[in-house]
């Protein structure tokens, strides 16, 4: 049977209901200018920035606290260039063979194409794995639970961190994605899920003029 995990007082201190809106207000305004970028500049980011971002997104709620996430770090460039060089040939067959002709059209507008090289060009890579099982001090295999609801959650904080932070990336999800294991060492239980070039946007670039959806066709209350 399992120990019981000890309880501590919540860390928590009610605004004014004034401060609440305003908080709020401030929060929606800057994840409104969160976009994606293609282009990045080669200016390195401190390591300790990226850490930050990853151990907040570490933070993120998961099924039975089994934390089923893991996150590789990559700056080696001969790494990126094995990176860019593994997902391009991917993303080749995607677009000539994997993709339907409703998605080539539906994707056609933002101009993307199979090369990628800002995998390169990008100062850091950070890869996130889920977790599917996991193996205990005796290697015997244990279950883990809502995986793919635990391992999105931390995708996103991950993403609110960075750009919080003042840092770019951009959600690269070529598939498959098993290359990621072979090249960085990962082991069968896990899987990759996404893949951030992250850094600081290039100088003048531009970026799609992208509507989001408005309040109330994303929300219905009762």
């Amino acid at each position: 049977m399992s120990q019981k995990v000890p309880y501590v007082s919540l860390e928590y201190s009610k605004p004014a209901p004034e401060d609440l809106l305003s908080r709020s207000r401030e929060f929606l305004d800057l994840m409104k200018k969160r976009r994606t970028v293609r282009d990045f500049s080669s200016e390195p980011v401190p390591d300790e920035v990226i850490f930050n971002c990853i151990e907040a997104a570490g933070t993120a709620p998961s099924g039975a606290n089994m934390q089923p996430w893991h996150f590789v770090v990559v700056k080696d460039h001969t790494i990126k260039k094995e990176i860019r060089q593994a997902a391009e040939k991917e993303e080749r067959i995607n677009y000539e063979l994997r993709y339907s002709g409703e998605m080539k059209q539906d994707i056609a507008k933002l101009e993307t194409n199979f090369e990628k090289p800002y995998l390169e060009k990008a100062p850091v890579l950070i890869a996130v794995f889920k977790e599917s099982y996991r193996l205990d001090e005796n290697q015997v295999r244990r279950k883990n639970y809502y995986v793919n609801e635990s391992v999105g959650i931390a995708t996103g904080l991950l993403i609110t961190a960075l750009h919080t932070a003042g840092l770019v990336a951009l959600p690269h999800t070529p598939s498959p994605m098993k290359f990621l294991n072979t090249i960085l060492k990962r082991p069968n239980n896990e899987s990759p899920t996404v893949l951030f070039p992250v850094g600081y946007p290039a100088g003048n670039i531009q970026v799609p003029d992208l509507k989001r959806k408005p309040l109330n066709e994303i929300i219905t209350v009762f």
